[in-house]
């Protein structure tokens, strides 16, 4: 399939395609309120609540922003690696997940419900801007995708 036409078609089918969808493919985290779509033997993932999709947006941005230094990333809005973007969304939610229960969770609370880990954020912090970013810039940095076999590093 032409890959023009598949992002034509993805956004009629799809609709509003989700901020975190690479982390909700790759299994790092989940949503209550994403919806997946089969096209073309590839899985689309869009979102239903356009006030999630914003605060999700919103928070994607200032990781990235924050990032930059972290990820030897420019500043600029150009489109990102793909293993960028898996760093900086599966890390940035598993070190969200660190903050909004202090410490005390596993590796396992990343894989919770995205839009409910944000609206967690905010209701402890206040706002997405009043985040302990340090911390999260460090889950970021440190957040390692799956090993190829055989693979010693």
């Amino acid at each position: 399939m032409d890959e023009a036409a598949f992002r034509a078609t993805r956004g009629t089918v799809a609709g509003v395609a989700c901020v975190f969808e690479k982390a909700l493919l790759a299994q790092c985290a989940g949503c209550g309120h994403a919806v997946r779509h089969a096209l073309a033997e590839r899985e689309a993932i869009g979102c239903r609540s356009t006030v999630a999709r914003a605060n999700c947006a919103t928070l994607f941005g200032m990781l990235r922003e924050r990032s930059v230094f972290a990820l030897r990333i420019g500043p600029t809005d150009a489109p990102l690696p793909h293993a960028t973007t898996m760093r900086l969304q599966c890390g940035g939610l598993t070190g969200l997940a660190f903050a909004v229960v202090a410490g005390e969770a596993s590796e396992s609370v990343g894989a919770g419900d995205v839009h409910a880990l944000v609206a967690a954020a905010q209701a402890r912090y206040g706002t997405l801007s009043d985040l302990p970013w340090p911390a999260l810039v460090a889950a970021v940095a440190g957040w390692r995708g799956r090993r190829r076999r055989g693979d010693p590093r």
